[in-house]
């Protein structure tokens, strides 16, 4: 792994809103996880299905670890430094970044992990660029994500600008992000879709299915070769 110096880029990032809700407002972070557990476990199950647990793997933006940890994953690129002092705790190896400018050496991952971070960069062509530059031939691209044209995407897009988070995401829809997906170069993709009701409903783990346009959250693997 390339701990390189940080970027030009990478230190601006750091002064941008969309870093700052996550370095104010952690216990709010956290309370969701515990608030909605079937909801997350469910995200967690789907994204497992997709997420091989061999070879070299990174969570770009890895918040707390909350995915991370439970999934193998044990290297994280996260530009909060809040964030990054939880995920510490637990044993997680992590490097101050952002997606648009990772300090990887290319084709270095056999797998690269994303999860809802795609809402918060500032470029995501950039940062799709990125994740293939950095994985290796045969490596993959995994990225769970809200689907902005779900029921829960349409709620958190009405109601952005009243959550601390949400507030300066940009969401998108399972299609759009394919479209960029294809643009970077990616191909053979899949994907697996779960939370098909609204969250303070969920009292047990929910149904894993495939494709997508049913289920709010959505996984999305893509292949670079």
């Amino acid at each position: 792994m390339e701990k390189a110096r940080t970027s030009r880029f990478a230190e601006s990032e750091r002064t941008k809103p969309r870093v700052a809700p996550f370095n104010r407002h952690t216990r709010e972070y956290e309370a969701w996880f515990t608030k909605n557990r079937y909801a997350y476990l469910s995200e967690l199950r789907a994204i497992g299905l997709l997420v091989p647990r061999a070879g070299v793997s990174v969570e770009i933006g890895i918040g707390s670890g909350r995915f991370a940890k439970p999934l193998g994953i044990n290297i994280g690129i996260e530009p909060s430094s809040a964030m990054r002092n939880i995920a510490h705790k637990k044993s997680i190896d992590l490097i101050d970044g952002v997606a648009e400018s990772l300090p990887i050496a290319s084709s270095r991952l056999d797998t690269a992990l994303v999860v809802t971070s795609i809402c918060f960069v500032v470029d995501l062509d950039a940062s799709l660029h990125e994740a293939y530059r950095v994985l290796k031939p045969t490596g993959r691209l995994i990225v769970g994500f809200v689907d902005r044209e779900s029921f829960l995407g349409r709620v958190y897009e009405r109601r952005k600008h009243g959550n601390v988070f949400y507030s300066v995401a940009n969401f998108y829809s399972t299609e759009e992000l394919l479209r960029r997906l294809k643009t970077a170069g990616f191909r053979k993709f899949e994907s697996k879709q779960t939370v098909f009701h609204d969250l303070h409903k969920i009292r047990n783990i929910e149904a894993i299915k495939n494709g997508y346009g049913e289920g709010a959250f959505v996984v999305v693997a893509a292949s670079k070769n």
